[in-house]
């Protein structure tokens, strides 16, 4: 697994990270405790060193889930984790960090993030808090997730923001204008979410005939709904097509795409399935030219015309 520094922070972590979402439960089909215990054991072994999860997650279960997966090699680990917007007064931001802490069983955060932006709580108020647990050594670097490139702006002003975490795919291109320039010339890292457009890119849904069960929680999201799931077609058509041409798949090139972009630091996948696991690991070697990242870019930008960037 390939490793780059995390922005001004002096410290790596891997190109691709675990993802933990999925394992504190919630709106995702949930296998079990001791499978994605064993499964984040899996991913350490592969070479993955970096881990993202949040109290959201499950209402604090995905870390639990975590610090018992990888108590024993924390010290190898990279460990990050969110305060929810509801959090976000100096106070509370103190609480759910020690919390945290309990939970993922560990003495620091690696990266602590502001998982979305208040609607009330002033930024200052809220980095003055998350300064002061990185000079007291219980965080490391400070992240912010969903932040508008204003509100990243107003947020630098206040402390030293190592990382940004945004969503980021082939089918969600929003950050290129203007997120990335500001972050390379500050020094900021990006950690992509959604980077297989929470399964749209693996082809699942347009090659395979897969369809949503009932009540499943992305049948309201942008990417689901049918109209734009038919201006899809044609991306899911070509990445198909070049992943035969190169013997792999059409996850793979989803995941190949986001590791060629320079700006890009690490891509969050998650999953409860060490198959899974183990393709989207391989896509870390696999190699795209500039010819075909312009073709998928164009084809993808023809999509995103019609469902918005």
């Amino acid at each position: 697994m390939n490793v780059k520094k995390l922005g001004r922070t002096g410290f790596d972590i891997s190109t691709i990270t675990f993802g933990c979402w999925e394992l504190g439960g919630g709106p995702w089909e949930f296998t079990n405790d001791q499978n994605n215990i064993q499964l984040l054991r899996k991913a350490y072994e592969l070479g993955i060193t970096t881990f993202d999860t949040a109290e959201g997650y499950g209402n604090g279960h995905s870390e639990e889930v975590v610090g018992e997966a990888l108590g024993d090699v924390r010290k190898e680990c990279i460990l990050t984790t969110k305060v929810s917007r509801s959090n976000l007064k100096a106070q509370d931001v103190r609480r759910s960090a020690e919390n945290s802490l309990k939970r993922l069983k560990t003495d620091y955060i690696d990266i602590y993030y502001i998982h979305w932006p208040s609607f009330d709580v002033p930024v200052e108020e809220t980095l003055s808090e998350f300064v002061k647990l990185k000079e007291e050594g219980l965080i490391r670097a400070i992240g912010v997730s969903n932040f508008s490139i204003d509100q990243l702006k107003e947020a630098v002003k206040y402390g030293q923001i190592d990382v940004i975490q945004p969503e980021y795919s082939l089918l969600h291109r929003a950050i290129e204008n203007e997120m990335v320039p500001f972050c390379q010339e500050h020094h900021i890292g990006i950690m992509s979410y959604s980077s297989i457009a929470k399964g749209i890119l693996t082809g699942a849904f347009h090659l395979q005939g897969k369809a949503l069960k009932e009540g499943d929680f992305r049948a309201e999201r942008r990417l689901f709904l049918p109209e734009h799931l038919l201006a899809e077609k044609e991306l899911l058509e070509a990445m198909q097509e070049m992943a035969v041409a190169k013997g792999t798949n059409v996850t793979q090139i989803a995941i190949a795409w986001l590791l060629h972009q320079e700006a890009l630091t690490s891509a969050i996948i998650g999953t409860q399935d060490e198959h899974h696991l183990a393709n989207n690991l391989q896509a870390a070697a696999l190699s795209l030219s500039a010819a075909e990242i312009a073709a998928l870019n164009t084809i993808s930008d023809r999509a995103l015309a019609v469902i918005g960037y």
